[in-house]
Protein backbone atom coordinates (compact mmCIF):
# COMPACT_ATOMS: atom_id res chain seq x y z
CA UNK A 1 0.00 0.00 0.00
CA UNK A 2 1.56 3.34 -1.37
CA UNK A 3 1.62 6.74 0.53
CA UNK A 4 -1.50 8.63 1.23
CA UNK A 5 -1.73 11.59 -1.27
CA UNK A 6 -2.96 14.85 0.04
CA UNK A 7 -5.53 16.62 -2.14
CA UNK A 8 -7.45 19.73 -1.21
CA UNK A 9 -11.16 20.08 -1.45
CA UNK A 10 -12.18 22.22 -4.56
CA UNK A 11 -15.65 22.96 -2.22
CA UNK A 12 -14.13 24.03 1.55
CA UNK A 13 -10.45 23.94 0.66
CA UNK A 14 -9.85 21.26 3.06
CA UNK A 15 -6.74 18.85 2.72
CA UNK A 16 -7.92 15.08 2.33
CA UNK A 17 -5.37 12.13 2.46
CA UNK A 18 -6.08 9.57 0.26
CA UNK A 19 -4.72 6.32 -1.05
CA UNK A 20 -3.41 6.63 -4.51
CA UNK A 21 -5.14 3.75 -5.42
CA UNK A 22 -8.50 5.00 -3.86
CA UNK A 23 -8.31 7.80 -6.67
CA UNK A 24 -10.82 6.29 -9.56
CA UNK A 25 -13.63 5.50 -6.23
CA UNK A 26 -14.75 9.10 -6.15
CA UNK A 27 -13.19 9.93 -2.85
CA UNK A 28 -15.29 12.30 -0.86
CA UNK A 29 -13.95 15.20 1.52
CA UNK A 30 -13.87 14.33 5.16
CA UNK A 31 -14.79 17.96 6.07
CA UNK A 32 -17.73 18.88 3.78
CA UNK A 33 -18.71 15.71 2.01
CA UNK A 34 -18.16 16.76 -1.41
CA UNK A 35 -16.41 15.17 -3.76
CA UNK A 36 -12.87 15.65 -3.92
CA UNK A 37 -11.86 15.10 -7.81
CA UNK A 38 -14.99 16.10 -9.74
CA UNK A 39 -15.01 15.15 -13.08
CA UNK A 40 -15.47 18.69 -14.02
CA UNK A 41 -13.15 22.19 -13.92
CA UNK A 42 -13.94 24.43 -10.61
CA UNK A 43 -13.51 27.66 -9.96
CA UNK A 44 -10.40 29.36 -8.74
CA UNK A 45 -10.65 32.49 -6.69
CA UNK A 46 -8.28 34.53 -4.93
CA UNK A 47 -9.58 33.81 -1.85
CA UNK A 48 -9.27 29.52 -2.54
CA UNK A 49 -6.13 29.90 -5.17
CA UNK A 50 -3.50 29.50 -2.56
CA UNK A 51 -5.18 26.53 -0.82
CA UNK A 52 -5.63 24.57 -3.84
CA UNK A 53 -2.02 24.87 -4.96
CA UNK A 54 -1.37 22.84 -2.12
CA UNK A 55 -1.59 18.44 -2.34
CA UNK A 56 -0.31 16.07 -4.32
CA UNK A 57 -1.91 16.23 -7.31
CA UNK A 58 -1.21 18.24 -10.69
CA UNK A 59 -3.34 21.38 -10.84
CA UNK A 60 -4.47 22.90 -14.67
CA UNK A 61 -5.20 26.04 -14.63
CA UNK A 62 -7.30 27.61 -17.27
CA UNK A 63 -7.05 31.99 -17.12
CA UNK A 64 -10.38 33.17 -19.16
CA UNK A 65 -12.41 36.01 -19.14
CA UNK A 66 -16.54 35.90 -20.19
CA UNK A 67 -16.10 38.50 -22.82
CA UNK A 68 -12.89 36.25 -24.79
CA UNK A 69 -14.16 34.41 -27.80
CA UNK A 70 -11.76 32.12 -27.32
CA UNK A 71 -12.12 31.33 -24.23
CA UNK A 72 -15.62 30.74 -24.79
CA UNK A 73 -14.75 28.10 -27.27
CA UNK A 74 -12.19 26.25 -25.41
CA UNK A 75 -14.18 25.90 -21.87
CA UNK A 76 -15.97 22.33 -23.58
CA UNK A 77 -12.65 21.51 -24.48
CA UNK A 78 -11.31 21.85 -21.00
CA UNK A 79 -14.19 20.33 -19.25
CA UNK A 80 -13.77 16.98 -21.69
CA UNK A 81 -10.07 17.15 -20.32
CA UNK A 82 -11.28 17.52 -16.80
CA UNK A 83 -13.28 13.93 -17.33
CA UNK A 84 -10.23 12.21 -19.05
CA UNK A 85 -7.54 12.97 -16.67
CA UNK A 86 -9.92 13.02 -13.81
CA UNK A 87 -7.43 11.42 -10.49
CA UNK A 88 -4.45 12.34 -12.71
CA UNK A 89 -4.50 16.28 -12.56
CA UNK A 90 -6.96 18.81 -11.21
CA UNK A 91 -8.46 20.89 -13.60
CA UNK A 92 -9.79 24.43 -12.44
CA UNK A 93 -10.66 27.54 -14.29
CA UNK A 94 -9.85 31.19 -13.02
CA UNK A 95 -11.84 34.35 -14.30
CA UNK A 96 -9.33 37.30 -15.36
CA UNK A 97 -11.88 39.54 -15.18
CA UNK A 98 -13.37 38.37 -11.38
CA UNK A 99 -9.73 38.22 -10.13
CA UNK A 100 -7.46 40.80 -11.67
CA UNK A 101 -4.67 40.78 -8.66
CA UNK A 102 -4.23 37.25 -8.81
CA UNK A 103 -4.38 37.33 -12.52
CA UNK A 104 -1.47 39.70 -12.27
CA UNK A 105 0.16 37.76 -9.77
CA UNK A 106 0.49 35.17 -12.39
CA UNK A 107 1.73 37.61 -15.05
CA UNK A 108 -1.07 36.72 -17.46
CA UNK A 109 -0.60 38.70 -20.34
CA UNK A 110 -3.04 37.01 -23.29
CA UNK A 111 -5.72 34.85 -22.46
CA UNK A 112 -6.80 31.90 -22.63
CA UNK A 113 -3.67 30.84 -20.87
CA UNK A 114 -3.07 27.47 -19.18
CA UNK A 115 -0.76 27.10 -16.19
CA UNK A 116 0.26 23.55 -14.91
CA UNK A 117 1.09 23.42 -10.93
CA UNK A 118 2.90 20.68 -9.19
CA UNK A 119 3.99 20.96 -5.55
CA UNK A 120 2.84 24.50 -5.49
CA UNK A 121 5.33 25.54 -8.46
CA UNK A 122 4.67 26.60 -11.87
CA UNK A 123 5.99 23.60 -14.30
CA UNK A 124 4.64 24.26 -17.42
CA UNK A 125 2.31 27.47 -19.13
CA UNK A 126 0.77 27.58 -22.19
CA UNK A 127 -1.15 30.26 -24.15
CA UNK A 128 -4.11 30.05 -26.50
CA UNK A 129 -6.86 27.23 -26.66
CA UNK A 130 -6.04 24.20 -27.96
CA UNK A 131 -7.98 20.74 -29.30
CA UNK A 132 -7.89 18.06 -27.04
CA UNK A 133 -5.37 15.88 -28.57
CA UNK A 134 -3.41 18.74 -28.32
CA UNK A 135 -4.14 19.72 -24.64
CA UNK A 136 -3.41 16.18 -23.73
CA UNK A 137 -0.34 15.56 -25.88
CA UNK A 138 0.98 18.69 -24.37
CA UNK A 139 0.54 17.35 -20.61
CA UNK A 140 1.71 14.27 -21.68
CA UNK A 141 5.11 16.00 -22.48
CA UNK A 142 5.09 17.36 -18.61
CA UNK A 143 4.27 13.99 -16.99
CA UNK A 144 0.79 14.05 -16.63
Amino acid sequence: MSDPLLIPCPHCNGLNRIPAERLGDAPRCGRCKAEVLPAAPFTLTQGNFASQLKGDLPLLVDVWASWCGPCQAFAPTFAQAAVQLQGRCRLGKLDSEANPQLSGQLGIRSIPSLILFRGGVEIARQSGAMPLPQLLAWLRQQGI
